[in-house]
């Protein structure tokens, strides 16, 4: 059996941290970027095989990958480097995994199903904090209320994003907000809506953000309204509609590289201790049409540990087992009570309400 894999992007902010959990666990990845000098650095660190290719070079790309079972891909921003790997990794026989929250770079991975499905090989983006606890909290609520319509997710995440991340916060902040209305991706302003959040220890405001499970739970669920909401200071959703003016400048190529440079001075991810005192925690309801519905609640560690856990994971079930090809989402491939095997996260669900009289 083929147990070599791969980490790309592994000097990253979460690549790192995902390829020093491995180790930890006694796995032995090979780690792979474009910048030769920091791939080494890390690789000799850590006492594993490295090597270095760009993604634009095609016959480097083969090279490297090519006696991979497969590839986990963390090397933003997903945009633009998730088409080239996972064409790769179909041409050339590697099931491809990444770390994504990009509604497109979803929706781009799934065309590519029937293909995958051709090669037998797996294909299956966000293998982290996106989207695995919000994708199997809802797979978990339509078990119980399987003629849910309509989805609500809500999320709070604290100690700070990754340079990766911001990264792609202001790529999304040019295409707005979007939700799923009646099966259909539908653009809607920043900031469209607001709700009162009703996590356990008490309400916060919430704003809907265009979160990769617009895409995902509706492949993993069926159902065919779907929103999230991020928790946010009122201030937040004061300036997120301010920009609405703004919409067609943050969209400037020249205007996005200025704000990704000020991110790469900024912002370098929480830290070990920050990471530790941080958590994250998931709040959806599922409703159907005749009014029954059920809510449950998510409580899981910092965002970044989740995501290596999570991934790591997902990254062992593959090299061990031989799922049938094609596209997948976390609950799909592991089964939705996935998120609570992982370390640190426990979900409650409340009693299903019943139906409507009249």
């Amino acid at each position: 059996m083929n147990s070599k894999w791969m980490i790309y992007g592994a000097y990253g902010y979460t690549g790192e941290l995902i390829s020093k959990l491995a180790v930890e666990r006694g796995m032995k990845p090979v780690l792979a970027g474009r910048n030769a000098a920091k791939t080494q650095q890390l690789a000799e660190a850590l006492g594993l095989e490295y090597r270095s290719f760009d993604l634009d070079d095609s016959v480097a790309l083969q090279a490297g990958i090519s006696d991979c079972k497969l590839v986990l891909h963390c090397a933003g921003p997903f945009s633009a480097t998730s088409k080239p790997m996972l064409e790769a990794c179909l041409e050339h026989g590697q099931h491809y995994l990444d770390i994504t929250g990009e509604i497109d770079v979803f929706a781009a991975a799934h065309s590519y199903h029937e293909q995958a499905k051709k090669k037998d090989l797996v294909v299956i983006p966000g293998t982290g904090f996106d989207v695995v606890p919000t994708d199997c909290l809802a797979a978990t609520l339509v078990e119980k209320l399987p003629a849910a319509t309509h989805l609500i997710l809500a999320f709070e995440a604290t100690g700070g994003s990754s340079t990766g991340t911001a990264k792609s916060s202001i790529e999304g902040m040019a295409s707005g907000g979007r939700v799923r209305q009646d099966g259909k991706l539908t653009q809607v302003p920043l900031a469209w809506k607001t709700m009162q959040i009703p996590f356990k220890d008490g309400n916060r405001l919430g704003v809907t953000i265009p979160w990769g499970d617009v895409f995902t739970a509706y492949i993993s669920t069926g159902i065919p309204n779907i929103e999230v909401y991020l928790s946010v200071p009122p201030a937040a959703v004061k300036r997120l509609r301010g920009l609405r003016k703004f919409k067609w400048l943050l969209g400037m190529k020249m205007v996005q590289n200025f704000m990704k440079r000020q991110v790469d001075k900024k912002v370098s991810g929480p830290d070990t201790q920050l990471r530790e005192k941080t958590n994250a925690r998931v709040w959806a309801e599922v409703r159907s049409a005749d009014g029954r519905k059920i809510s449950g609640e998510l409580e899981a560690p910092n965002g970044y540990d989740l995501t290596a856990d999570a991934a790591l994971g997902i990254v062992v079930f593959l090299l061990e087992n031989n799922p049938e090809g094609g596209f997948y989402t976390p609950s799909l491939l592991m089964g939705a009570d996935y998120a609570t095997s992982l370390e640190g996260v426990s979900m409650q669900l409340n009693e299903l309400s019943p139906a409507r009289v009249g």
